[in-house]
């Protein structure tokens, strides 16, 4: 405290008013010379208790500081009634609850960042082993029958793969906020067909019938690019859950506050658990059969929001899943 040079500067000012003030009481008289004398320590111990605690006071604040610098999860700071420690420990106080929310926020991260890492490796492990058995395969096989169909499930497995990491990089890119998005004037029904178009071949494939029921001229602002992988990861995942001989249904409906796009198929409908979790990255459910990567759907989401949009899913009444699409005016 006495290495404080505001403190050093009251002490010597008090000192020499003390002195001041006792030369012209003993000039008056002993008793008064004394009186003034003992008045002057007396305030001068009250002021040395005073700014002693409050500089332990300080120092206190100064020792809490530090543990929220180490990470103290369970940090308390006892309220001031003084007017400026009380203002000081207010702003501590904001910035401690600051820091945990960080910190919770970055723990988080990381665990979701170590969780994820773990499973693009065994996403990528699974087919890689795949892929190396195949081409183990192939070299032993003499057919040329079984060499095409060996070669098919290999470049449907690399296929896969490249989707997975494309898509995470577009994941990446929309979370680092490097994307720019084009806001133009896109008919709704041009949308969903360039959303379908790739799939089309698959859909005949496995028997899936698509209906669409669009109103021509509906528009939305966009960009077609990434509005319509959004609608198309959607449509995969219908596919995957109606399977063959199934169904799956667009329908738009254009409001004055907003145009929605719904898709909805006859499959087996979400687990009640699953439908909080759906957009969330590399979650599959938990009663999911599909060989999906629980991915498509959080890049969907990423994608709509980041245009203005929301996106929702839930279990029709009479069976199946409900995608719905909006986007405001």
């Amino acid at each position: 405290m006495f290495r404080n040079k505001e403190f050093r500067r009251c002490g010597y000012g008090f000192l020499l008013i003390s002195l001041g003030l006792g030369g012209v009481g003993f000039s008056m008289g002993i008793s008064q010379g004394i009186l003034v004398v003992l008045s002057a320590m007396a305030f001068g111990a009250l002021f040395y208790v005073f700014t002693k605690l409050r500089y332990r006071r300080i120092a206190l604040l100064s020792e809490k500081i530090d543990l929220v610098l180490y990470n103290d999860d369970y940090l308390f700071i006892s309220e001031e009634e003084e007017g400026e420690l009380s203002i000081l420990q207010s702003e501590i106080t904001k910035m401690t609850l600051r820091i945990r929310e960080q910190n919770t926020l970055l723990k988080k991260e990381k665990e979701n960042l170590a969780d994820s890492l773990a499973d693009i490796a065994h996403q990528l492990r699974t087919p890689l082993t795949s892929v190396n058995l195949l081409m183990s395969l192939l070299e032993e096989s003499g057919e040329e029958k079984e060499k095409k169909e060996l070669l098919w499930e290999a470049e449907e497995l690399l296929a896969r793969m490249d989707w997975l990491l494309t898509a995470l990089l577009k994941l990446s890119r929309l979370d680092a906020g490097v994307v720019t998005f084009c806001r133009e004037p896109i008919e709704v029904a041009k949308l969903v067909r360039t959303a379908s178009l790739p799939l089309l071949i698959s859909m005949e494939l496995h028997d899936i019938t698509l209906q669409v029921k669009i109103p021509e001229g509906v528009k939305i602002y966009g960009d077609l690019e990434w509005i319509g992988q959004a609608i198309q990861n959607i449509l995969k995942n219908c596919m995957e859950s109606v399977g063959d001989h199934g169904r799956i249904e667009i329908a738009c409906t254009d409001t004055l506050l907003y145009t929605e796009i719904v898709v909805r198929d006859y499959g087996t409908g979400f687990a009640k658990e699953d439908l909080q979790n759906l957009f969330e990255r590399f979650y599959r459910g938990k009663s999911s059969v599909a060989a999906g990567y629980g991915i498509g759907l959080a890049l969907c989401k990423r994608i709509i929001v980041r245009q203005g949009g929301t996106v929702s899913a839930k279990n029709h009444p009479q069976g199946g899943a409900v995608f719905t699409i909006r986007f405001p005016k």
